[in-house]
This record gives structure tokens, sequence and C-alpha cells, in this order.
């Protein structure tokens, strides 16, 4: 038996009788006057087979991250049900969003251009922000998480820890199929004992990533790496 306990843009949550959750993917993407755009708040447009897609990608990964002894909510997937098991957990505050940045573009960009030329290298660029459409997604930092009672030090370590080597794992993986990543976005929680774990997808609307120099939509991203 399952049952419904949040509907979300992208995605529905169901309690499970044995205590985890099942996440169902959707066709509905964020996006604004019909065009696709990962970082909208709102649904935009249904595309038919991208729920597949992005269940797909995050199995792949989510398999290779446990399997290199990094935590996750990850237990199975049903393909053909287009769902997803996941092991219970809380998010941090009402919800943290951290990003691993390789190359200087974007908002990165945006605020630090009188530093640093648009496409640089950066060594694993580890930053965070609430999940706030109203307030923008404000940045936090270290310490900030830490006075704001949302985390402790060794919770954030952990966290960032976690988000450089996971980002070398879909970076690695990309770069074999001739493709750079630029930034990804993950989403973490802790279970009942309090560790880090990663949450949510490992999907190509979370990342930005270019080939031959040329930036790569996410759904063409998803045929491209499935091809």
């Amino acid at each position: 038996m399952k049952n419904l306990v949040y509907t979300g843009k992208t995605k529905d949550v169901f309690a499970l009788d044995n205590g985890n959750y099942l996440l169902k993917f959707k066709d509905d993407c964020t996006g604004k006057d019909g065009v696709f755009d990962p970082g909208e708040n709102s649904v935009g447009l249904t595309i038919d087979g991208v729920g597949d897609v992005n269940l797909r990608m995050s199995i792949y990964f989510f398999e290779k991250v446990n399997a290199a002894g990094i935590k996750t909510h990850y237990v199975s997937a049903d393909l053909e049900n287009t769902t997803m098991e996941v092991i219970p957990g809380k998010v941090f505050g009402k919800g943290l969003e951290v990003i691993c940045r390789h190359k200087a573009v974007g908002s990165f960009y945006r605020r630090y251009s009188d530093y640093i030329e648009e496409g640089a290298d950066l060594p694993a660029y580890v930053e965070m922000t609430f999940k706030n459409d109203e307030k923008g997604d404000p940045l936090v930092t270290e310490d900030g998480l830490v006075a704001l009672g949302v985390m402790t030090h060794e919770q954030y370590d952990d966290m960032r820890d976690m988000t450089r080597k996971i980002t070398q794992i879909v970076a690695d993986d990309l770069k074999e199929k001739g493709l750079i990543l630029y930034d990804i976005k993950f989403e973490f929680g802790y279970d009942k004992d309090g560790k880090v774990m990663l949450i949510d997808e490992i999907a190509s609307g979370n990342m930005r990533v270019y080939k031959d120099g040329e930036y790569v939509d996410p759904m063409t991203l998803s045929k491209l790496f499935f091809a």
C-alpha cells in the first residue's frame, strides 16, 4: 500500500508500508511560456518521457555513488512505473541547495566578475543556498548555517566532502562521453541518526554541461548520455 504525502512540481511522494517513501517521477517540467528552464520555480510545460530519462540518469548515478561508499537515500527503482524507493530523511532547515562549480559561469560569474574571467577553472568550489523563491535563494556560509541551527560544523564538512566526490564521479563519467561538466546542483538531507545523505535526484536538469564549447540543454544531454 502507498499513501500520497506530497505533490511536487516534478515528483509526487508516497509513504510505503515498510517505512520508506516512493518518488513518482512526472513528465511535468519547470519553465516559463512553454520553454524548459531548470531554474524556474513553476511548472511550465510537459515533455513526454522526461520523467523516464530523469529517473534513468538518477538510477545510474545513485548506484555509482552508493558503490563508492557515499551515503544516499536511494534503495531501488521501477522504470516501468517511473518510481524510485528511498529511505526516509529530513531536509536541512526548510531546504538547502548545494552547488559544486568546476567553471566560473552563471550566478557565480555575475557576482565575482571583477575577480575572474568567465569560464575560468574553479577548484570544485562548493556553495550553499537556502531554497526560498521570494528571497532569491540566498547564499549562506558554514558559520551562518551553524549559527542558525540548520546543521553542525561536522555535517557541513561531510556535505562539502560528499559534494566534491559525487561531482567528480559525474564529471569523470561525462568526460568519457566528450562532455564537460561546468557545475551541478544537489540536495542533501540527514537520516534518523543525523548522518548526511544525498537525496532528490541526479538528473540532467540539475547540471550545466558543455560539448565542444557549446552548452548542451538538459533534454539533449539525456539523449547524448544514453546514446
